[in-house]
Order: structure tokens, then C-alpha cells, then sequence
């Protein structure tokens, strides 16, 4: 089965989308709202379950060669003391691969390689999705009209096409955490590949990569909205007196790198993840908080499930059917196990409840980290045929 597409949202989960419908002989259109496709964006970590995903686009490689695998890392407290440490060579020996650190735009380049570049539409925001022929699906544009066997919903937590589809949904919701990310300047000499660092409603992370450089992330339980005219200073002032490296990431970030944004989340589950030949997929079906560093990685299993699906059922319904049946209750559990980690971790002030998460962290075996994240990264692509 082959036929036509538009992907709506050139991001990490539309170009995947994108990647493995052409692989099965569909033609693709991405249409992405930016006027730039620019390589933006602070870091990533993809997981096992990520990477089998991209192994089956065809892509994986390319992303290990230039990723930094995360061997040594784990959870402390603002003094320095570890609370939990995470073992990535146990996990390389259960899952084939161990997670590994990407900056954002390296793998937004990666993806994009992989697909022709006049496929790529920019600055085409959708204003209408029409679904009156059952057989096809036309999406205006602006002024332009796009007609299409089948349209995939890739356009983020605020998805313009997902409000349309259900409008008695809620859309997302404030999680009650804001982030702020940046990648450093420079190099910098890190003992760790991967850390995170739990306050009192806050959280502080780096991920290392490839060239030395680091992206690290600040979490705070925040009012939305909320933004200040030099971020980089505030978090100076709120983290100088942290341990090691934090200070030395936050001396080496340039004040204008730092990205923050308020995280919204799906917290009322899509009753389906298809209306018509119309499928969603990544933030714009499943918006979860970055708690598991999940989020990508369900929206490259969710391409890859996609592409399966349409390359081995007899028509884009069973197709879409069989997507949802096997992408929604998943991608949805990872969801609230996301939202829950949050709560037990970053999201916790009460002195009392921290201390007892501590104290809990600290007496678990140091093979509890590495369950954890197999309940989640534990993951078998389908084939494309």
C-alpha cells in the first residue's frame, strides 16, 4: 500500500513520521509552520526504545556515530552527595545500547539528511483540515490547498490540527513546572556523562556531548508565565552554591543561549489517536513531562509504528486502527509514569516527603535505577515489512 502524505510539524516526530512513510513508498509532504527550518534546541537523551526506532528508519547509526553514550551518571543532592547512581554499562548489556546525549539540532540535521529537501515545506501553517471525503483529506495553508490519502498530526503539544479533530478536549495543561535549558559556549571537563541534581522544586541536569560541550536544564515549580530579563543570572544566584560542575556549566553558557519555556501536558488522555485518515503522533497525541526523558522516544516509536502498520495492513483504516490500538494505551502509561516521577522527584518541597524519597533512593539496590528505566526503554520495533 503506498499513497500520499502530509506530515504537519518538521520535528523530530514529523521527520520520523516522514522517514519511515517514504521508506514504505509513500509520497511525502512536510509542512512546517516555521519561516526556517533552523538546527535549534538544547540536548537530548534518547533511550534504548528510541534508538530501536531509528535503527528501523534507518537512521540509528548515523545517530549513535555522533551521540555520547551515557555510561556514568545519576541523582544527587545540591551538597554533591549521590542519592541514586545509574549503570550504563548494565544497561548496554540489557538492552544492546546504552542512552546516549544528542544536541537537539544534531539530530533535527540527521533527520532532515535523511529526506530530500524539496519535501520540506516551510512556513506553511494548517488553518482548516477538511475530512468531508472519506477517501481523502485537504488541509488549507494559508492561501494554498494541500490534498492528501492521509495526514499526520506531528504539530506539538499546542496542535492546531488535534483542537480541530476534538474540540471538547481540553488541550494541554500546565504542569506546574517551568524549564530553562542552554548548551555551553565551550567545552567543559565533566566526571559524569549524565546528572541530575533534586532541591526543593527544583532540578538541575546536564547531559554531555560528543564535543566536549554540555546542555544542562534547570526545572523549578513555577507560576506559567513567569520570565526574567537575564535568566542566566537568576539561575547564577539560584544554583552558584550547588556542587560541581554546576557552577562551571553555568560560567560557561553565553546569557543569550538560555531557552525557557513553561511545560504543558496531555493530562486527559485522547479518547483515540485517529479521526479518518487523520493520525496523530509525539507531543500532539501524548504531551508528557520530560520526568523519564520519554518524550522523543515515544514520538520515534510512534513513527515507527506508523510506518509498519501502513506497510503491512491492506488499508490506511486497519492501518491507522492497528497505530492506535498499539501507540495509545503505551504511549499514555509512559505519560503518567512521567507525570508521577515528577511529583516523587523535582516537583517535592515538604522537607519531610524529601527526606523520605532520599532516604528511599539511597537504601535501593543500585540495580532499582536500572528496572526503571527497562519498564520504559524495554521496547520491540515492528518491521517495515
Amino acid at each position: 500500500m503506498g499513497g500520499s502524505a502530509v506530515v504537519v510539524g518538521g520535528g523530530i516526530g514529523g521527520l520520523a513520521a516522514a522517514i519511515g512513510l517514504r521508506l514504505i513508498g509513500w509520497e511525502v509532504t512536510v509542512a512546517e509552520r516555521a519561516p526556517v527550518l533552523a538546527d535549534v534546541g538544547a540536548g537530548i537523551s534518547l533511550h534504548a526504545n528510541g534508538i530501536r526506532a531509528l535503527d528501523v528508519l534507518g537512521v540509528g547509526e548515523a545517530v549513535r556515530s555522533a551521540a555520547r553514550p551515557q555510561y556514568i551518571g545519576g541523582t544527587r543532592v545540591p551538597g554533591g552527595g549521590w542519592l541514586a547512581r545509574m549503570d550504563g554499562t548494565a544497561l548496554e548489556r540489557e538492552l544492546g545500547t546504552p542512552i546516549v546525549g544528542i544536541p537537539r539540532a544534531v539530530l533535527h540535521h540527521l533527520l532532515r539528511a535523511a529526506l530530500p529537501s524539496d519535501c520540506l515545506v516551510v512556513g506553511a501553517e494548517v488553518t482548516s483540515v477538511d475530512r468531508s471525503d472519506p477517501d481523502r483529506v485537504r488541509l488549507l495553508l494559508g492561501d494554498a490547498a494541500l490534498e492528501a490519502d492521509l495526514v499526520v498530526a506531528a504539530d506539538g503539544v499546542g496542535s492546531r490540527v488535534r483542537a480541530q479533530l476534538f474540540p471538547q478536549h481540553p488541550g494541554p495543561a500546565y504542569s506546574g513546572s517551568t524549564v530553562l535549558r542552554a548548551v555551553t559556549e565551550r567545552p567543559v571537563e565533566l566526571d559524569t556523562d549524565f546528572e541530575l541534581t533534586w532541591g526543593k522544586g527544583a532540578e538541575f541536569g546536564h547531559i554531555a556531548f560528543a564535543d566536549g560541550r554540555a546542555e544542562w536544564h534547570v526545572v523549578l515549580n513555577s507560576p506559567p508565565g513567569v520570565r526574567h530579563a537575564d535568566a542566566l543570572a537568576v539561575m547564577r544566584r539560584r544554583f552558584g552554591d550547588w556542587h560541581d560542575p554546576i557552577p562551571v556549566l553555568l560560567g560557561a553558557t553565553r546569557s543569550d543561549a538560555v531557552v525557557h519555556h513553561d511545560i504543558h501536558e496531555l493530562v486527559t488522555p485522547l479518547p483515540p489517536f485517529t479521526a479518518g485518515r487523520v493520525v496523530l503522533l509525539g507531543d500532539a497525541a501524548h504531551a508528557m513531562t520530560p520526568n523519564l526523558g520519554q518524550g522523543a522516544c515515544q514520538a520515534l516509536e510512534d513513527a515507527a509504528v506508523l510506518a509498519a502498520a501502513l506497510a503491512t495492513e491492506p488499508t490506511v483504516e486497519s492501518a491507522l486502527a492497528r497505530y492506535d490500538t498499539e501507540r495509545r494505551p503505551r504511549s499514555q502509561s509512559v505519560a503518567r509514569a512521567a507525570r508521577q516521577a515528577g511529583r516523587m522527584g523535582q516537583q517535592l518541597t515538604h522537607p519531610l516527603a524529601v527526606a523520605v524519597r532520599n532516604t528511599a533512593l539511597r537504601l535501593a539496590p543500585s540495580r532499582a535505577t536500572v528496572h526503571t528505566i527497562l519498564r520504559h526503554a524495554d521496547w520491540t520495533p515492528p518491521g517495515l515489512g
